[in-house]
């Protein structure tokens, strides 16, 4: 990626799941996007010269990428009650990877809930600053609670 890249992760896992690799990718496009505004096809156009790109899940990533950028009124709307400030002051990490799991819990409905936010909490942890996956975490179990509350309450 050009421009806005983000800095690659303090740790590496052995192993990652392409669908892990998926949202890696997605978070750099969305921390793209919010610092630069490019499009959501020019983002993914970048993130598939990238040389690990084929070990993640493209459709996957197509679709965070595409459905968060078409969706981040409706989902800062959602995020919002649960912020204690406005979206738009959070860091770009912490604010994509709020959009990127508040995406899946709204509209990927075939992903635990659970499974949301560990993969955005390990996201946070990577590339977040110092407690940013608490904050993460909090904001997507209250909104995880609201919009799944058969799952949560399992």
């Amino acid at each position: 990626m050009s421009g806005a890249e983000i800095a690659a992760p303090r740790h590496e896992p052995a192993h990652r799941g392409s669908r892990r690799r998926s949202r890696e990718f997605a978070l750099q496009a969305l921390y793209q996007w919010l610092l630069s505004g490019d499009e959501a096809d020019a983002l993914c156009r970048q993130a598939a010269e990238h040389k690990d790109y084929a070990r993640a899940d493209t459709g996957y990533f197509e679709l965070l990428a595409h459905g968060v950028i078409e969706r981040a009124g409706e989902l800062r709307a959602a995020l919002q009650p649960f912020l204690d400030r406005p979206a738009q002051q959070l860091s770009p990490i912490e604010h994509a990877l709020l959009l990127l799991g508040a995406y899946e819990l709204m509209h990927a409905p075939q992903v635990p809930y659970r499974v949301v936010i560990n993969e955005a909490v390990e996201l946070a942890k990577a590339y977040g600053g110092t407690d940013g996956h608490k904050y993460v975490n909090g904001v997507l179990d209250k909104l995880a609670a609201q919009i799944r509350p058969a799952e949560t309450k399992k």
